[in-house]
C-alpha cells in the first residue's frame, strides 16, 4: 500500500499534494497525518471534496487515514 507522509508539510500545502497523491496512486492507499488534528480535517475536507470513502486510524493509532475507493 502506498503511503503519503504528511509530517513536516505545511498546511497551505496539504490540499494540493493530498489531491495528487490520491490521484496518482491505486487504492487503497494510506495518509499519515500524526495526530494533528487541523492535518486530518485538511485530508478529510479533500477526501469530502472528492467523494472518497476513508477510515481513520485505528484503536491505537489514529495518526492515519486510509483511501478505500
Amino acid at each position: 500500500m502506498n503511503k503519503l507522509d504528511l509530517h513536516k508539510i505545511r498546511h497551505e500545502e496539504v490540499d494540493r499534494m493530498v489531491e495528487n497523491f490520491i490521484f496518482l496512486n491505486e487504492l487503497p492507499i494510506e495518509i499519515i497525518t500524526g495526530n494533528s488534528d487541523g492535518m486530518q480535517e485538511l485530508v478529510i475536507d479533500v477526501l469530502k471534496r472528492n467523494e472518497f470513502e476513508y477510515s481513520i486510524g485505528d484503536y491505537f493509532n489514529k495518526g492515519y487515514i486510509t483511501i478505500l475507493k
